[in-house]
């Protein structure tokens, strides 16, 4: 596949640009700064803004799906803002350029430990994270309303850590899923980016959202 990855070179858009490369997928990266991508094969890295539609839209055009990894960085003041702005800038571009698949990646925050109760929302949800986490839940509610995308958002579990690549997750939709005893359930990140390119090869979420841990 034709796939544009958006974040390349964050914690998480890192092992995913490694898990499309290793499959023999194209890869076009959109980069403020292209220079910090090490060139590859079956890589391509174009200067694009993720806040900019237009500079979007260009970049994405005739690509077979969009992975948006974008987070403008948890000690950025603005955070809420720019992640949103993101959001919404990613999804007019990728619109605009006329592809239907876009997949999202955002936190566990949103994801339910109770009937009515997201994580976010519990006393225990840390300070430091609750903005970026605020902003992926509305980009998620935005999403919701979005039906001309074939759109997928991924939460990753609380215990999302770097570790070996195993091939092996388990997948949930809105709760957060459990672990071994009392213990949240966690995943590396390796094996969260193996969970999401086998959603853009074979959707099965589609205008949804799901989870997935070890």
């Amino acid at each position: 596949m034709n796939i544009a990855l958006i974040g390349a070179t964050g914690f998480v858009g890192a092992p995913i640009l490694s898990e499309l490369l290793s499959r023999g997928h194209k890869v076009t990266v959109l980069a403020r700064n292209p220079g910090k991508v090490a060139p590859q094969t079956g890589l391509k890295v174009v200067a694009a803004d993720a806040l900019d539609a237009g500079q979007v839209a260009r970049a994405v055009a005739g690509h077979d799906a969009v992975i948006s990894a974008y987070n403008p960085g948890w000690g950025e003041p603005k955070i809420y803002d720019l992640h949103l702005q993101a959001s919404q800038a990613i999804v007019t571009g990728v619109k605009q350029a006329g592809v239907k698949r876009l997949l999202v990646v955002g936190g566990a925050g949103s994801l339910y430990v109770a009937p009515g109760l997201q994580l976010v929302d519990t006393p225990q949800f840390p300070a430091e994270y609750k903005q970026g986490a605020l902003a992926a839940r509305e980009a998620l509610n935005q999403l919701k309303l979005e039906t001309s995308l074939d759109w997928s958002f991924v939460s990753p579990p609380i215990g999302l850590a770097p570790g070996e690549r195993t091939g092996k997750y388990r997948l949930g939709g809105d709760e957060l899923l459990s672990g071994q005893g009392d213990k949240p359930a966690g995943i590396s990140v390796a094996d969260l980016a193996v969970a999401i390119v086998d959603e853009v090869e074979t959707p099965r979420h589609i205008r949804r959202r799901f989870t997935a841990a070890n």
